[in-house]
């Protein structure tokens, strides 16, 4: 009869006090976070304005210098976008999971000089062994930010001073040996850079996959730990990103028209760090756009060319701290605008009896009293009883005068 209080029943999350159905339906961290999804339009809105940005760009690379864009030039060009953009893929995967590597210019640097020294081996027998070691190296990341749970970037940054120092062993610039020329396969490294990104991006706008990639993201107590899924999601990302660069440096180092200098390579990482937080992924992890990735690496390779083209100075630390500054604004828009908007949860079903046949519902959304219910006491002054009157009382009796 609906006496029961309402949702007794109903399993409730502690921190917010909804029902675990409706969590499920609209947090994206069902055990932490706030209500609602996150929302794409602002990473749109902002990837609208770098493709502008982009063909802004390009329009004054024609004008200026149109041999970049055509023949050797073109194919040079876009090797570059793609050693670029594999440096910003490695970044971005790993701010994904809310543990940056640090460590991505140096390891692109170390793969540049091993590739200088043993290419003349063959593009596999050079590649194979550094791939390996840098995801033992990713591995060893890996569990030290999971299994000490510490912040990425800290022990990123502990790796990359390591890298600098093998970096430091070789005091002159070295030489490519070798013959391979990425330039022949140009425009199949930008088509498969470019769909990785565009592909990545659209699987992370997915609310499951972002959830379960932003799994390490902490939404309390930084030390608090996430779970053993946070752990794997955030070790494959390490991981990734680490041969990720590998593979840049050997594109940097393929590429160029002079030996690989043994530079320690953090402003690669500056550059890559920034040009992903330009391109819409949040500094706090989880959150990013779709083709921002790929307009960004676009805008940074096209500006970089057209500085080379009018014969700018310009270093990749200053670019980088361009970027970095731009990227930051741009996270603080994606963190306030792509937030949820905190959508009023769905009240659960009232605990009655439901609608009867004459259209009237019992509720039972007022507070449990005892039942049956208590009877009112009495007063002590008894109301007069109507039937009983004092003329009646007062007066003679007929049947008392004999009559």
């Amino acid at each position: 009869m609906g006496y029961d209080e309402p949702g007794r029943n109903t399993s409730v999350e502690p921190s917010s006090g909804v029902p675990a159905a409706v969590l499920e339906n609209v947090f994206d961290d069902p055990n932490h976070g706030e209500p609602g999804r996150d929302r794409v339009a602002v990473h749109i809105g902002w990837e609208v304005v770098l493709l502008v940005g982009l063909a802004v760009l390009g329009w004054l690379l024609w004008r200026d210098a149109p041999d970049v864009l055509r023949g050797a030039g073109l194919r040079s060009l876009l090797v570059d976008v793609v050693a670029l953009g594999l440096l910003v893929l490695a970044a971005g995967l790993s701010l994904r999971t809310a543990a940056v590597n640090l460590a991505i210019g140096p390891v692109a640097v170390a793969a540049a000089l091993h590739f200088a020294e043993q290419g003349d081996r063959g593009v596999v027998a050079a590649v194979a062994p550094a791939a390996l070691v840098a995801a033992v190296a990713g591995l060893l990341l890996a569990l030290a930010v999971v299994v000490l749970h510490v912040p990425g970037w800290a022990a990123s940054l502990a790796g990359a001073a390591g890298v600098v120092v093998y970096i430091e062993r070789r005091a002159e610039p070295v030489l490519v040996q070798g013959e391979y020329d990425p330039r022949r396969h140009a425009y199949y490294l930008c088509a498969g850079f470019a769909a990785v990104a565009v592909l990545g991006g659209l699987f992370g706008a997915i609310r499951a996959v972002r959830r379960l990639v932003g799994r390490f993201r902490p939404v309390a107590d930084p030390a608090r730990r996430r779970g053993a899924v946070a752990a794997v999601v955030t070790s494959a990302a390490l991981v990734g990103s680490t041969v990720l660069a590998m593979l840049a440096g050997v594109l940097i180092a393929a590429n160029g028209t002079g030996p690989v200098a043994p530079t320690a390579g953090l402003d690669w990482t500056v550059l890559a760090v920034g040009v992903a937080l330009l391109a819409g992924t949040s500094a706090y992890g989880r959150r990013g756009g779709i083709f921002g990735t790929l307009f960004a690496v676009g805008l940074t390779s096209a500006f970089l060319a057209y500085a080379q083209a009018r014969d700018w100075t310009v270093s990749r630390w200053a670019v980088g701290a361009v970027a970095l500054g731009v990227g930051l604004v741009v996270t603080r828009l994606v963190e306030r605008f792509g937030r949820p908007g905190s959508p009023a949860p769905e009240a659960p079903e009232p605990a009655g009896d439901g609608p009867l046949s004459s259209g009237w519902a019992v509720h039972g959304s007022g507070p449990v009293e005892d039942w049956p219910p208590t009877l009112p006491t009495p007063a002590t002054d008894s109301p007069m009883d109507p039937w009983r009157s004092s003329r009646w009382e007062t007066e003679p009796r007929r049947w008392d005068d004999g009559r």
